[in-house]
């Protein structure tokens, strides 16, 4: 499984700002995802409209960085 990290409220504000787009602009992953709940065991619940930042690894990149906005699920 990918790496998932939970943002803060300021890194998610931060990376928005840098790509210019808005949190409804991005991607979105579902709060009954596996990596959701995953850091829910850690962080405990997460609500919806946090952003969460998924790591892949990759052959030709290394890695590969993804947001996406968390929904109900």
């Amino acid at each position: 499984m990918p790496e998932h990290h939970l943002l803060t409220e300021e890194e998610a504000e931060s990376v928005l700002s840098e790509r210019g787009m808005t949190r409804d602009q991005l991607p979105k992953i579902r709060s009954v995802d596996a990596g959701i709940k995953v850091l829910e065991s850690i962080h405990g619940p997460i609500a919806e409209g946090r952003v969460v930042r998924i790591v892949r690894k990759s052959e030709t990149a290394q890695e590969f960085v993804a947001y996406r906005l968390v929904t109900k699920g």
